[in-house]
């Protein structure tokens, strides 16, 4: 083994930095000189690298699905602990919905309860929007012999829609429940309020006249009810949002803005008429 001595290996120390310099500049001024032996070199040192670098990322390779086997299998411990406490709740909601179930079914052998019969109803496809007197309103395609008549309420599959206001030959409109024209009764499902939601052209419709001491609160669900006799009672209508300014609007669970089809059910329910369908006396004759 050499042995330097402290004062050349303090010059060699001194001098590798400078060399480094000169090599590097030396190698820019041969690339400049000779772009093809550059280009050759580069793929010379490329072949023998690559080998390396092939050995280098197989390990590399493996290690990296080594890790992302093991995040897998973390987030697959994590959602199977989620659906173990899902699968808890929904057992416990099924125990819950069989006790009140038998409750029901035996409190109505003690009443002698007679079950409503399922109305009747027909499915429309929605093919245009807006337009005739109503600013939010959908026209419906219809058969030529429908039995579609004015006053029915249109659901979709998440909620309440609307109620039909005009019925042509082929065709039938619908009154939207944001439209500002539309007075739906309802009932807010926790405090059993009654309540009127108003239309105003906007995505939510805004409640008003809920009886003195009572407020809506956020979150409480919205179902029609049966006052006046236009609506049945319990049908889905949304949920109770405030808005900015602290004012009781309802999100609703239907999709108005994404209508498809909707399903026109009659309930043989005639209350608040149209003006049309309302009789009018018949003007006096005159003394001959």
């Amino acid at each position: 083994m050499i042995r330097l001595s402290i004062p050349l290996r303090q010059a060699l120390a001194r001098l590798s930095l400078p060399l480094m310099i000169a090599a590097a500049f030396g190698v820019m001024l041969l690339g400049k000189a000779d772009a093809l032996l550059a280009e050759r070199l580069r793929s010379h040192l490329a072949d023998a690298l690559s080998p390396i670098y092939a050995a280098l990322a197989e390990p590399m390779s493996a290690v990296r699905a080594a890790v992302e086997e093991v995040q897998a299998l973390a987030q697959l411990r994590e959602e199977n602990a989620a659906l173990r406490e899902e699968n808890d709740r929904l057992r416990r909601w099924h125990s819950a919905a069989l006790a009140l179930e038998s409750e029901n079914e035996m409190l109505r052998r003690q009443l002698n309860f007679l079950p409503e019969a399922a109305p009747a109803f027909v499915t429309a496809r929605v093919v245009a929007d807006g337009g005739g007197t109503y600013a939010r309103a959908v026209l419906l395609a219809t058969g030529p012999q429908h039995a579609i008549r004015k006053g029915q309420v249109a659901l979709d599959d998440r909620g309440f829609v609307g109620r039909v206001t005009e019925v042509g030959s082929r065709s039938a409109r619908v009154l939207l429940a944001t439209d500002m024209n539309s007075r739906i009764p309802v009932t807010l499902e926790s405090s059993r309020a009654r309540a009127l939601m108003v239309g105003s052209n906007a995505a939510r419709p805004r409640l008003s006249q809920w009886p003195e001491g009572v407020m809506p609160v956020d979150g409480e669900r919205v179902v029609t009810s049966a006052e006046a006799g236009a609506f049945p009672a319990g049908l889905p209508v949304g949920v109770v949002r405030l808005s900015d300014h602290g004012a009781p609007e309802v999100e609703l669970f239907a999709r108005l803005d994404r209508l498809d089809a909707v399903r026109l059910f009659d309930y043989g329910l005639r209350g608040i008429l149209p003006p049309e369908a309302v009789a009018r006396p018949e003007p006096r004759q005159g003394r001959r």
